[in-house]
């Protein structure tokens, strides 16, 4: 909640989600540690998903926050619900 929120998007959740948690991708999320999925949503189509990705990177903190607190109120890891 107080940390660093990442916005992204990905054609594969899962393998993006799992490369965040084990720090395999360099950059960004490996230098801030954000290896939680608190968050998701999925798109039909990629430019759907981009311009989406664009509208939440482009709101303020706030905005981030109470997106995230209306779908998941307790910030779970939801890593596990969606691997099954």
């Amino acid at each position: 909640r107080n940390g660093t929120i990442y916005t992204g998007v990905t054609s594969n959740i899962m393998k993006r989600a799992f490369e965040h948690r084990t720090g395999l991708t360099t950059g960004f999320t490996k230098r801030y540690n954000c290896s939680r999925l608190v968050y998701f949503e999925l798109h039909a189509t990629m430019p759907e998903a981009i311009a989406r990705e664009k509208a939440i990177k482009g709101g303020s903190r706030t905005r981030k926050i109470a997106l995230i607190e209306q779908a998941n109120p307790q910030w779970r890891d939801l890593f596990d619900d969606i691997a099954g």
